[in-house]
């Protein structure tokens, strides 16, 4: 083979490096890490389901709870790091996508509404449209999580987890608490 034809096939297979190890990678993960990892991502939520059929407290505090709960089983764990990889691969991957999708989002996603469900038809939390605050009570701890698994590698966030997750749920509720009644003092 000539030398400029084997220059050619190194930069192509140098070039296609990344993608094959990516694609390695997801398919080690479903052969080797998938079941573990379901597994741990279904524990962590079991725990979260449990939590909120036993939780005799306030909505603000079980909403706390529940995202504090997942945050430390799941969020702040190298298992963490999965969303991130399933988000970024889905188009390549649809069947982990959609397996993720179905057996740990949906979970996820039916916990943080039966949350909200319940703080609204307790009036501790004002009417919302609850797919939508659903998805904006999320959105923030899932971003956290996408972030420590790629950014925070050079520290750029700036914020630890304790002050992020403090503020979050100082927004997030002050959006959701019902206005306090006449005369009443929270």
């Amino acid at each position: 083979m000539p030398a400029a034809a084997t220059k050619v096939s190194r930069r192509r297979r140098k070039e296609a490096r990344p993608g094959e190890l990516t694609a390695a990678a997801l398919t080690l993960f479903v052969e080797k890490g998938y079941a573990a990892t379901r597994l741990a991502d279904v524990a962590a939520l079991a725990e979260g389901e449990q939590l909120v059929a036993g939780f005799a407290g306030s909505s603000d505090a079980l909403l706390r709870a529940v995202a504090e709960r997942l945050w430390h089983l799941i969020g702040s764990q190298r298992i963490g790091g999965i969303p991130k990889l399933v988000f970024a691969e889905a188009h390549n991957f649809p069947e982990i996508a959609r397996f993720y999708h179905e057996e740990v989002i949906r979970r996820g996603t039916a916990l943080v509404r039966s949350v909200i469900e319940r703080g609204v038809a307790r009036g501790e939390f004002r009417a919302v449209d609850v797919e939508a605050a659903l998805h904006l009570v999320i959105a923030p701890v899932l971003m956290r999580m996408v972030w420590r698994h790629s950014m925070d590698i050079c520290s750029a966030a700036g914020v630890t987890d304790e002050r992020y997750f403090a503020e979050y749920h100082e927004l997030m509720l002050r959006g959701l608490r019902a206005a306090p009644a006449e005369g009443r003092i929270e």
